[in-house]
């Protein structure tokens, strides 16, 4: 399956480049906590993510429309990730909020799971919601798009992606190359939501995740690609603590 994870959260950075954290060792998911108190959340937190989706409740109908332009592909090598930046003017609107598209980046494993089956790798695509008109910054929310992918047919775009990835700590810009991250969504647009928070430090809570329930593919050259980079770059399911995940058709 995959995922569509939708964040509402007061902007803050995907990731914290001040304080040193990983996947494994001293600096792992279970310590993150314990490494400064910006990260307390990590580990004291009610609403965290990611979970394992199950026992679901029906919904309201889904309600996401897309407008996604083509963009200079920039990759990012940032040392937990490979990331993509995106340019302005591309947009989602869920339920009559409308988020601008910043970067999309990926996990593997996949960080959520689905009747505690995870897929072998996640994509999320993180925006910034665009304040209405009276609004102050202080009222802008994040939106992370998460899909689920699946080994099968590759996936073009994530080909040219994967081209010029470029060493660990540096970007890499291709002027000549573009893309469309519309090409990174699954046809139907029925998703899972449930209330959490960033998978990574600082752990920031207040997160509406919302989770598409169809798969993309990418081959299995395209998964040893990343995972010989990153074989483990995914935080482990959190407690639900009696919240409702629902389904949206």
């Amino acid at each position: 399956m995959i995922i569509l994870l939708l964040t509402s959260l007061a902007i803050a950075p995907v990731w914290s480049d001040s304080i040193h954290w990983d996947y494994d060792g001293a600096e792992s998911p279970e310590n993150w906590g314990k490494l400064s108190d910006k990260f307390k959340l990590c580990e004291l937190g009610k609403t965290q993510s990611p979970i394992n989706i199950k026992n679901l409740s029906i919904g309201s109908p889904a309600n996401i429309e897309f407008d996604y332009r083509s963009t200079p592909l920039e990759v990012v090598n940032n040392g937990h990730s490979i990331q993509v930046n995106y340019a302005k003017g591309s947009t989602v609107t869920i339920d009559g909020e409308k988020y601008a598209l910043l970067q999309f980046h990926f996990h593997s494993p996949s960080e959520h799971q689905i009747n505690a089956q995870p897929a072998p790798m996640e994509l999320h695509l993180v925006h910034s919601r665009i304040p209405k008109n009276g609004e102050t910054n202080s009222a802008n929310q994040l939106a992370v798009l998460g899909v689920m992918l699946e080994q099968g047919v590759a996936n073009p775009l994530i080909a040219e992606v994967w081209k010029n990835i470029p060493a660990a700590g540096t970007t890499k810009k291709v002027s000549t190359s573009l893309i469309n991250a519309i090409n990174l969504l699954p046809k139907s647009k029925s998703y899972f939501s449930y209330d959490g928070s960033l998978t990574t430090p600082p752990c920031s809570e207040g997160v509406k995740w919302k989770v598409f329930t169809q798969p993309l593919t990418i081959s299995p050259e395209q998964i040893a690609t990343f995972t010989k980079l990153y074989p483990n770059d995914a935080r482990p399911v959190q407690r639900l603590n009696e919240r409702m995940v629902e389904l949206h058709l």
